[in-house]
């Protein structure tokens, strides 16, 4: 590294390492969940649609929990116990029938993969602010992007390895997943509880107690106040309702168009969502300067520019459906340049949807703002999953990703007007 850390951020920064590290086992194993629940689980494409929005739709709930957990006085025990009660439930995949027979038996499985991964993603609401809040009071603002971008980096190369790998062991054996996702639930634990070994050095504030209905209204009070009062902020967030909703109706059907579409395996499918990570690597540390330097606004515009052109690019592969195979992976030509646009989506988008709106606020205020941009994740979650599968179930695989593509294109505008009405201002 070219700059000089102090002691508390080497500290914070190598237990961030550690955490990052044991985290990229587990989301390479994650990358694939979808399609191993179309695939091998035989899932309905709506029962899809619920898997991917129980992963958004949980951020919902930070409204109620936010004031919760600015009332925290011990962060380190409150992760730690989070990570045992979400972590643990994936042990019970172990259990699941081998074959593809025993599975279609009983609907139960269906529905109990379904609930374990609820589980799963119900802890992130907890985890997921308290690792803005941790890292930008231990962090100087000038290292804040740098270091998690290092950090994230070193997660996407372990992400990476761990997709190739649990793709072609799924090609060998479909049901391998009862072995593999309990252990991620073990890594998961255990990255909880690095995680909750890095220093609190917020200042405790003596906090008079309420009742948790007023609490929860004060919560809301707070958010709402928020985006009145500060209007870069807002207009950020709505160029994020206008994204998020692109993405999530777009992200099923793309499970979809593999498995129906083109027809892919294991192999190939660990090949497109992982290769672009490879591109993100090398990008990361660029990206993370790079926001460091300039308004979130505009490296936004680059962001949702990147997710535009990869979906248009996955679409044309229907118009020109050439490839050639390498070692079991199907490389479509078209899809070459999905790789591009989604590494450049990758390396940028896991830096502003973490820490994007930690640069509108105070340090002390990173873990509320980080609530709020969570809970509003929570929001077009409720509709816009299924929404996707509806769009692809009336109109087609093309129409629902022409319907992305344009709202991607309305938050490109948005942010370019945000950007330029402050400018005028000052």
């Amino acid at each position: 590294m070219r700059f000089d850390l102090n002691t508390r951020e080497k500290r914070t920064f190598r237990l961030h390492l550690i955490y990052m590290a044991v985290e990229g086992v587990v989301l390479g194993v994650l990358a694939l969940n979808e399609f191993v629940f179309i695939k091998s689980l035989h899932g309905t494409n709506y029962q899809l649609g619920f898997l991917f929005q129980f992963s958004m739709i949980i951020f919902l709930f930070l409204v109620f929990i936010n004031e919760f957990q600015k009332r925290v006085k011990n962060r380190k025990r409150l992760l730690r116990l989070v990570a045992l009660l979400t972590r643990l439930p994936l042990l019970l995949v172990f259990f699941f029938p081998h074959s593809a027979a025993e599975m279609l038996e009983n609907n139960v499985w269906h529905l109990l993969y379904l609930a374990v991964f609820l589980i799963y993603f119900s802890g992130n609401i907890v985890i997921y602010p308290n690792i803005n809040f941790l890292l930008k009071t231990n962090y100087r603002h000038d290292h804040f992007g740098k270091l998690y971008s290092y950090a994230t980096s070193v997660n996407k190369i372990i992400m990476l390895v761990v997709t190739f790998v649990y793709g072609y062991l799924l090609d060998r054996n479909n049901f391998v997943f009862v072995y593999v996702i309990p252990l991620t639930g073990v890594l998961g634990i255990v990255s909880g509880f690095v995680l909750s070994m890095i220093e609190d050095t917020s200042k405790k504030t003596v906090m008079q107690r309420k009742s948790i209905f007023k609490s929860v209204r004060d919560s809301v009070i707070e958010m709402k106040n928020i985006l009145v009062r500060n209007v870069p902020y807002r207009h950020f967030e709505a160029g994020f309702m206008l994204y998020g909703f692109a993405f999530m109706i777009s992200v099923t059907v793309i499970t979809i168009y593999f498995y129906e579409q083109l027809n892919l395996n294991y192999s190939s499918v660990a090949f497109y969502r992982n290769a672009y990570n490879i591109l993100a690597i090398v990008l990361l540390p660029f990206a993370g300067r790079m926001l460091g330097n300039i308004d979130p606004r505009k490296f936004a515009v680059l962001t949702y520019a990147s997710i535009a052109l990869y979906i248009f690019s996955l679409m044309l592969t229907s118009f020109f459906p050439y490839h050639f195979e390498v070692y079991e992976v199907t490389v479509y030509y078209t899809l070459i340049f999905y790789v591009i646009f989604h590494g450049v989506f990758a390396a940028t988008m896991v830096l502003l949807w973490n820490i994007g709106s930690a640069y509108f606020c105070k340090p002390n205020e990173a873990g509320t703002y980080q609530s709020l941009h969570l809970s509003l994740t929570g929001v077009r979650a409720i509709f816009s999953p299924l929404a996707g599968v509806f769009f692809y179930e009336v109109f087609g695989f093309t129409i629902t990703f022409s319907i992305a593509i344009g709202a991607l294109l309305l938050a490109m505008g948005l942010m370019v007007w945000s950007y330029r009405r402050d400018v005028k201002r000052i």
